[in-house]
């Protein structure tokens, strides 16, 4: 979905990662979890941090900001984990990923979403969704359904075991 396609006010839960403020769409969002134990499964991709026990099934936690080339999410008091529902191939996928901190649920409306800026055609820019405006501070708006390419999320699926 691109900013074009968003025509109505949508709710946005905002985290941050590092001093940056990024946001999902609510309905893709289940739950906010406390930091947990998080098993680590060997030869899975970096930013795939392990697995979580969540109710029965094995969820997998990913680390955005390594996704993002970033610093890796340390543990602190505010650590959390956002489950989120993503669709590859028509199926859906639960995933758990790792934020610095949850910050709160905002309305945006279509007006106050730009498109994401052009950084020249060598830089995918497909999974921001757009760049909204809480304040004077921009939100970057992610289409988690494109944050990981096909590739990462079946290497996902095969180390899990899903």
């Amino acid at each position: 979905m691109s900013v074009a396609e968003i025509t109505v006010t949508v709710q946005y839960l905002t985290f941050k990662l590092a001093d940056e403020i990024f946001a999902f769409d609510v309905a893709k969002v289940r739950e906010i979890l406390e930091i947990t134990t998080i098993t680590k499964v060997p030869q899975t991709p970096d930013f795939m941090r392990g697995v979580i026990n969540l109710r029965g099934s094995v969820v997998p936690v990913i680390d955005l900001k390594l996704n993002f080339a970033m610093a890796r999410t340390e543990q602190t008091i505010n650590t959390c984990i956002i489950v989120v529902e993503v669709i590859l191939d028509g199926e859906t996928i639960i995933l758990g990923v790792l934020a610095d901190s949850v910050q709160e649920v905002v309305e945006m409306e279509p007006d106050f979403i730009e498109p994401p800026p052009k950084l020249g055609t060598k830089l995918n820019t497909e999974f921001i969704r757009g760049m909204g405006k809480v304040g004077n501070t921009f939100v970057m708006i992610l289409d988690i359904d494109k944050v990981f390419s096909k590739d990462q999320l079946a290497d996902l699926q095969e180390g899990t075991g899903q």
